[in-house]
C-alpha cells in the first residue's frame, strides 16, 4: 500500500451546533476553520466539512442497498481503520448511544477478507461507514 494523502469530502448539515457536537464531541475530531456557514474537521487525518444547507421537507428517503442481510445506507462515507482502533470507536459510540443503521459487526469472521463495520447517521442524517479489516492487503483485493 502506498502512503494515502487526506482527502476532502464536503457534506450538508442542517444544524452547525449539532454537527460541532457530533464530529466533535462523539467522533472527536479536531476543529479546523469555521464560519457561520461551515465548519472544517480532521475525520483522522482527512478534511471534512459540514456545510449548513436548511433540510429540505421533500427530499426523498436515504437509497439503500442490501449487503450480507443488511440495508446499506446509500450514499455514506467513513474512514478504514485498525481493528483495535475500530472495536474502541465501536465502544465510544456504544456509551455515547449512537445509533447504529447496522450495528457493528464482523463479516467473514476467520476467513481471507475478514472485515468488521458499522453504519450510523450524523444529527442531519448523513450515513458514515467505519471498517476495519484483519488484513489490509484485502483492501482492495477481487
Amino acid at each position: 500500500m502506498t502512503t494515502l494523502t487526506p482527502f476532502h469530502i464536503a457534506f450538508p448539515v442542517d444544524d452547525l451546533a449539532a454537527a460541532r457536537h457530533f464530529y466533535g464531541t462523539v467522533l472527536g475530531c479536531p476543529e479546523g476553520r469555521s464560519s457561520d456557514e461551515w465548519i472544517d474537521f480532521d475525520l483522522f487525518g482527512h478534511q471534512i466539512v459540514a456545510h449548513l444547507k436548511p433540510r429540505d421537507p421533500n427530499a426523498a428517503p436515504a437509497h439503500r442497498n442490501p449487503v450480507d442481510g443488511h440495508d446499506v445506507p446509500v450514499p455514506h462515507f467513513g474512514v478504514v481503520l485498525q481493528p483495535a482502533d475500530w472495536d474502541a470507536l465501536a465502544e465510544k459510540l456504544k456509551a455515547a448511544g449512537v445509533t447504529f443503521v447496522i450495528e457493528p459487526y464482523t463479516r467473514f469472521k476467520g476467513q481471507v477478507g475478514e472485515q468488521s463495520t458499522m453504519f450510523f447517521l450524523d444529527p442531519a442524517g448523513n450515513a458514515l461507514e467505519f471498517k476495519a479489516f484483519a488484513d489490509m492487503s484485502q483492501l482492495f483485493a477481487k
